[in-house]
């Protein structure tokens, strides 16, 4: 588990193809890897990668083909620079909010302007997640613990003050940018109790319209 604060930004400095997969060396700038360890988890733009070689100044991670098709890793090239968070620890302070480091969906930034000295960005997600942005709620974005704004269908607003801008990779966010959403854990564990025991039968559709009048939540 990772808290969404991130602790570092570092830069990708190799990639090597291994069949379907690859092998991502990531250099860690100032992130203090002294109590790190093999098989230790690293949130790298929002995503849980196991390190598995300790060079001095980075790590080595093995990244699947599954999250090279459900992340934007397939976008990462040498020198890409990344958000860094060492896994969560029994007396780690939550700043953020409860982060899994397992991706939703990749959502694209579609509008970027300055308000002060803070910036703006809407990013669009894909549609299946519209349903788990809430305005004021917690979303994380590239690994970054975030407050949602405004949302206005899958479309949702963020305002980003400028220390997240200079701490992050947000700074360097355009538009077309593709990014790495994890909803709020609470939204999805939400919905499954919601669906009671039809969350066990195959092919459910999960809540609807029909669903939430059929159970009293809605008005017929």
């Amino acid at each position: 588990m990772f808290t969404g604060i991130i602790q570092s930004v570092g830069e990708v400095a190799a990639l090597e193809p291994r069949g379907a997969d690859v092998r991502l060396r990531v250099r860690t700038g100032r992130l203090d890897l002294g109590d790190v360890q093999l098989g230790d988890s690293i949130a790298v733009n929002g995503v849980c990668l196991t390190a598995v070689e300790l060079p001095g100044d980075g790590f080595w991670a093995d990244v699947s083909g599954e999250t090279l098709a459900r992340t934007s890793f397939s976008e990462l090239r040498i020198g890409s620079r990344v958000n860094l968070e060492k896994a969560l620890t029994p007396n780690s302070r939550l700043g953020g909010h409860l982060v899994s480091g397992h991706v939703d969906g990749v959502g694209s930034v579609v509008r970027r302007w300055d308000d002060g000295r803070s910036v703006r960005f809407v990013i669009r997600a894909p549609d299946e997640l519209a349903k788990y942005i809430a305005e004021k709620g917690s979303i994380c974005v590239d690994g970054i613990s975030l407050t949602v704004n405004a949302v206005q269908g899958a479309e949702f607003e963020l305002n980003i003050v400028p220390h997240t801008l200079s701490e992050t990779t947000m700074g360097d966010f355009t538009v077309g940018r593709r990014v790495n959403l994890e909803v709020d854990v609470i939204a999805r564990y939400l919905e499954r109790l919601l669906l009671g025991e039809r969350a066990a039968q195959a092919n459910t559709p999960g809540i609807t319209l029909d669903f939430l009048a059929e159970n009293g939540f809605l008005k017929k």
